[in-house]
């Protein structure tokens, strides 16, 4: 990750509410026309999983990956600031000139 980006990631703080075992991801991020979303999700072992959305456009031209990650954690703050990192760093790498 380069270091502007691990910088960004660092800057954040991440909220996260618990909500009868349902976990309700942290405010979108939104770089450009990219809009980032951590989305930690409870597993079976009792950890969580790391997944992020960015989406960019709107209506019917609109997209959204959705990127899971094969690591886990110990809550969903570290699983969340994982997963922000992460979509900062596609961005910066889907835009950075040729």
């Amino acid at each position: 990750m380069s270091t502007s980006a691990s910088a960004a990631a660092s800057a954040f703080v991440f909220l996260m509410i618990h909500n009868h075992n349902n976990i309700v991801p942290s405010t979108p991020v939104t770089i450009g026309k990219y809009r980032i979303a951590a989305c930690p999700k409870p597993l079976i072992s009792g950890r969580f999983g790391a997944q992020v959305s960015i989406a960019s456009g709107r209506g019917s031209a609109s997209t959204d990956r959705v990127l899971s990650f094969t690591d886990d954690f110990s809550t969903p703050d570290a699983a969340a600031s994982y997963a922000i990192a992460q979509g900062i760093h596609w961005v910066h790498a889907t835009t950075r000139p040729q």
